[in-house]
């Protein structure tokens, strides 16, 4: 069952990359989706924040194809594999849905990043944390802001938040689960780094926003600050 399950999570990883890579033009939600359209929010990184899936999915099909040829049997390497292969297996589905229903998107991009947070949860602390963490700490850490991106967009979309407060929503609600996670579940230091260049991405997206601009400078000493303290492996 282990080697199987090796097999799955290089598999998801594997098309996770290729159905991404088949519209990696995407940066964000069509604004004519919504009733209210929403042009450029301010809490959507920068164009060029969106180039770290590259480095994201060498690092999982890294990890996965290590661990099916050198670690297929090890209990240490197989703990995170089933959430995380199935947060891949709805990745490789999520831009399609996104591109057609930003609503199902939003619901899919929750459950593929509150599978992540699993795998990064059972992802044992020791000898070779680091190879085993990073790769699923670093998608995480990204899905942790895509997430809230994703849902201020429909709350802003909908009429359901004026675009302002809900840039502070945003921001202030990545922030609070990436100190959680980081402060209780001591994941490395590629989660914060995640989150810590989607809210570089922000700030390069709003020069203009003094505040904002603030807000996520000092969310990004937080985040570094807890990750130091709180460092593993």
């Amino acid at each position: 069952m282990q080697r199987l399950k090796a097999i799955l999570t290089f598999t998801a990883a594997l098309a996770f990359a290729a159905a991404s890579y088949s519209a990696r033009n995407f940066r964000g939600y069509d604004p004519a989706a919504f009733p209210v359209p929403v042009m450029n929010p301010p809490f959507q990184p920068a164009p060029w924040a969106f180039s770290i899936w590259g480095l994201i999915f060498l690092a999982l099909i890294a990890q996965a194809g290590f661990g099916l040829l050198r670690r297929a049997e090890d209990r240490a390497w197989d703990a995170p594999r089933w959430p995380l292969m199935l947060s891949m297996a709805l990745g490789a589905s999520w831009l399609a849905v996104a591109m057609q229903a930003p609503v199902f998107a939003t619901v899919q991009i929750w459950l593929m990043a509150g599978l992540a947070l699993v795998a990064l949860a059972r992802v044992p602390k020791g000898g070779e944390f680091a190879l085993r963490a990073a790769p699923i700490g670093l998608y995480a850490g990204w899905l942790t802001a895509a997430t809230m991106v994703a849902t201020g967009t429909v709350l802003v979309g909908y009429g359901l938040l004026p675009l302002g407060v809900a840039s502070w929503v945003v921001l202030a609600a990545a922030v609070a689960v990436g100190l959680a996670v980081t402060a209780r579940l001591t994941p490395g230091a590629a989660y914060p780094a995640g989150l810590i260049w989607a809210l570089i991405g922000i700030i390069a997206a709003n020069t203009a926003n003094p505040a904002l601009v603030a807000g996520a400078a000092v969310a990004i000493l937080a985040l570094g600050a807890t990750g130091w303290m709180r460092r593993a492996g």
